[in-house]
C-alpha cells in the first residue's frame, strides 16, 4: 500500500520546533562566520593605515589554510564530544567561544596572536557544525528529509549572503573593528536562542566512555577508508576543494590587487545606481567582497532550478559537467582585469558548485554497501580538511611569488635601482604604491597597468584551473573503471 502523498504545505507543517530553531541558527552562524570570512583576506593583507595588518600573502595562507583545515578535521570528533555532553551544553560553550573569539579577533594584531585566536574561533565552529546537522538529522524522517535539507542548505547560503553583504557596508562607514564587533553580537543572538528556545532532543544513551567513543570514531574513519573505492573518489575531491578555496582565499586580493573596482563601480551606476551603492558599501568602487558574494547570491536564486536538473542526471555525470563549469568560472575570473568578466566567471563558477557540491553526499551513498551509509558518510570533511592544507600554498606561497602586486612592485623598483623605503608602520602598503609611482611617473591605475603587462600576474590561473582539469580526468577514469562497470552488474543481477 502506497504512502499518501503530502502537499508542500503539509511537508512544512511537519517539522518540530527544534527544526527551525537548528535552521535559523545556521543562518546566524553562517552570517557571522561569512561575515568575517568573506572580507578575512583583505583585512590580514590590507595596508595598516587602513586598519588593516599587513601580513604577507603567505602569512595570509598560513592563517586561513591551516586554521580552517583544522576547523574541517574537528568535526570527526567534536560530533562525539556533542554526543556525550548534549546538544544545547555543546551550542552554549560554541556561541560562548565565538562570541569572545569574534570580538578579540578584532583586536590582536601580531601573526602569532592572530592564529591563535582564530584557532580559538575554528573550535568554537567545530563545535556546533556537526550539532546543527544532527539537529536537522533528528527533526526529519523519510517522508521530508529532502526538503528539510534543501531549506537547511538554503539557510546556509542565505546567512552566507547577508553576512558578507553587511560586512562590506559596515566595513565602508566605520572601520575594520566593526565587522568583528557584528560577528560576535550575531553570536550573541544564537546564544539567547539556545537559552530560551532550545529543547534538547532525545538522544540515544551510549555506555562507552568520551574516550573511548573517540578512539571508537577515529576507527570508523579508518575502517571506511580502507575501501580503495571510496579512498580514491576523496583523493579526486581534494581537487575540487583546493580549487573552489580559491574563491575566499585568492580571488578577493587578486580583485583588490588588479580589478579597477572604481570602474566597475560606475559602470555598474550606469544601469542601477542603487546596485552601485549596494555594492560598494555607500563608497565609490566595488567592494570585492560584494563581488564574492554573487557566488552566495547565485545559489540562493538558483540552486532548487539546478538541483532539478540535475536530478535528470547520473551523479558522476553531474559531478563531470559541475567541475567543468566551476573550471571555467574560476578560470574567467583570474584570467582578466576586467570586473565584468570577474562577476560573469562568479556566477559560471556558482552554477558549477551546485551542480557538484550537493551531488557529492549522495554520490557517497552511492558507492557505500548496504548498511555502511553513516559509516562512509562521515568521511565527508576530509577531502575539504586536505583541500584547505593545500590552499595555503597557492593562496600564500604562490600567489606572493607570481601575483602580488606589492612584491612584484617591489621587484620592479629594486631592478630599476629606485631606494624605496621599507614598509613599516610609519610607511605603509598604500605609502609605497603612492610614492612608487611618482618615482615611476605615473599614475595609479598606469603602474598597476604597467606591473600586469610586464609580470602577467594572472598566470595564477593556470595552476587553479590545471588542479579542475586534472580533478575532472580523474573522475572521468574514476567513473569509468569503478562507478559504470558497478553499474551495468546492478543491472544483469
Amino acid at each position: 500500500m502506497s504512502k499518501e502523498k503530502k502537499s508542500f504545505f503539509q511537508v512544512m507543517g511537519s517539522y518540530p520546533k527544534s527544526f527551525w530553531v537548528a535552521s535559523i541558527m545556521e543562518l546566524f552562524e553562517r552570517w557571522a562566520w561569512y561575515g568575517l570570512f568573506a572580507v578575512l583576506a583583505l583585512y590580514l593583507t590590507g595596508s595598516t593605515d587602513e586598519g588593516a595588518l599587513g601580513f604577507t600573502h603567505t602569512e595570509k595562507g598560513q592563517i586561513m589554510g591551516f586554521v580552517t583545515a583544522i576547523l574541517y578535521l574537528l568535526p570527526l570528533f567534536t560530533g562525539v564530544v556533542a554526543d556525550k555532553i548534549g546538544y544545547k551544553l555543546s551550542l552554549i560553550i560554541a556561541y560562548v567561544m565565538l562570541i569572545t573569539g569574534y570580538y578579540f579577533m578584532g583586536e590582536v594584531t601580531s601573526f602569532s596572536t592572530v592564529f591563535l585566536v582564530f584557532l580559538y574561533v575554528a573550535v568554537g565552529a567545530a563545535i556546533f557544525k556537526p550539532v546543527a546537522s544532527a539537529i536537522i538529522t533528528k527533526s526529519t524522517d523519510e517522508s521530508n528529509s529532502t526538503l528539510g535539507f534543501g531549506i537547511f542548505y538554503m539557510m546556509v547560503n542565505i546567512g552566507g549572503f547577508i553576512g558578507p553583504a553587511f560586512s562590506s557596508t559596515l566595513r565602508t562607514q566605520y572601520g575594520w573593528k566593526i565587522v568583528f564587533i557584528q560577528a560576535a553580537i550575531v553570536i550573541f543572538i544564537n546564544l539567547l536562542i539556545v537559552i530560551f528556545f532550545f529543547k534538547e532532543p532525545d538522544r540515544v544513551k551510549n555506555e562507552e566512555s568520551l574516550g573511548e567513543a573517540l578512539s571508537s570514531s577515529l576507527k570508523n574513519i579508518l575502517e571506511a577508508l580502507k575501501d580503495s573505492k571510496l579512498t580514491v573518489l576523496l583523493v579526486i575531491m581534494v581537487g575540487f576543494w583546493t580549487m573552489f578555496n580559491q574563491l575566499f582565499y585568492t580571488l578577493p586580493t587578486f580583485i583588490e590587487d588588479w580589478i579597477d573596482t572604481a570602474a566597475l563601480h560606475d559602470s555598474i551606476a550606469s544601469v542601477s545606481p542603487w546596485l552601485a551603492s549596494f555594492m560598494s558599501g555607500g563608497g565609490t568602487s566595488v567592494n570585492p567582497e560584494m563581488l564574492i558574494n554573487i557566488d552566495a547570491g547565485s545559489i540562493v536564486l538558483l540552486q532548487l532550478l539546478v538541483s532539478y536538473y540535475v536530478l535528470k542526471m547520473r551523479h558522476v555525470s553531474a559531478m563531470i559537467t559541475g567541475f567543468i563549469i566551476a573550471a571555467i568560472g574560476i578560470g574567467i575570473t583570474f584570467y582578466t582585469g576586467n570586473g565584468l568578466y570577474t562577476i560573469l566567471g562568479i556566477v559560471i563558477f556558482a552554477i558549477g558548485e551546485m551542480m557538484t557540491n550537493p551531488t557529492f553526499s549522495s554520490f557517497i551513498a552511492l558507492i557505500s554497501p548496504k548498511g555502511k551509509e553513516a559509516l562512509y558518510m562521515g568521511t565527508y570533511f576530509v577531502p575539504i580538511f586536505v583541500g584547505n592544507f593545500f590552499t595555503t600554498f597557492i593562496s600564500g606561497n604562490l600567489y606572493q611569488a607570481w601575483s602580488d602586486k606589492l612584491s612584484l612592485l617591489q621587484g620592479e623598483m629594486s631592478k630599476r635601482t629606485i631606494d624605496m623605503p621599507e614598509i613599516s608602520k610609519e610607511f605603509t602598503k598604500n605609502d609605497y604604491f603612492a610614492l612608487a609611482s611618482e618615482k615611476l611617473n605615473m599614475t595609479q591605475n598606469e603602474m598597476t597597468q604597467f606591473i600586469w603587462d610586464t609580470y602577467q600576474p594572472n598566470k595564477i590561473w593556470w595552476v587553479i584551473v590545471g588542479i579542475g582539469v586534472v580533478t575532472i580526468l580523474a573522475l572521468y577514469i574514476y567513473d569509468n573503471v569503478v562507478i559504470k562497470p558497478k553499474e551495468k552488474q546492478e543491472l544483469s543481477s
